[in-house]
């Protein structure tokens, strides 16, 4: 007997969509289990190399919680391109201009890179208030805390 294998096609069929609520989640624990839910390892069928994850709508990620001093000593690098360009913020000041830039980054980080983890990085939408234009997808409330121990 084979090993059922998931096609691309049979993934893309099969894509469900959640709504998770970040008010006063830890910023990487929530990170960690919505890369699970991008990368498909919560369903039987996960495979390495398909693309089979669901779609993420987080709202509220303005509201993610960061513990002990990192507001003021974590620090995020990007450079311009140019000589000298690097340039450094801090995650309270990023938080402030960008609110989901937090998260993006830091689910990215968990995702593989190329390809593959770039068009899982395209299923997460990510929302500062509460309102989302996903509601015509009937997105499921996901609870964070059972994602990685039961499965979605």
């Amino acid at each position: 007997m084979q090993t059922p294998f998931t096609s691309s096609d049979d993934a893309i069929a099969n894509r469900k969509w959640f709504v998770v609520d970040l008010e006063g989640q830890p910023l990487g624990r929530a990170a960690a289990k919505i890369a699970h839910v991008l990368r498909g390892k919560h369903k039987p069928s996960f495979t390495p190399h398909i693309d089979d994850g669901d779609f993420v709508v987080v709202i509220n990620v303005e509201k993610v919680k960061l513990t002990g001093r990192k507001w003021s000593d974590k620090l995020y690098h990007r450079h311009t391109g140019h000589p000298g360009g690097l340039k450094t913020t801090t995650a309270e000041k990023l938080n402030q201009r960008h609110p989901d830039e937090l998260l993006r980054l830091a689910v990215k980080g968990m995702l593989p890179s190329g390809p593959l983890g770039r068009a899982q990085i395209r299923k997460l939408k990510m929302y500062a208030g509460t309102e989302h234009p996903h509601a015509a997808q009937q997105p499921v409330k996901l609870d964070l805390g059972t994602v990685l121990n039961k499965g979605a």
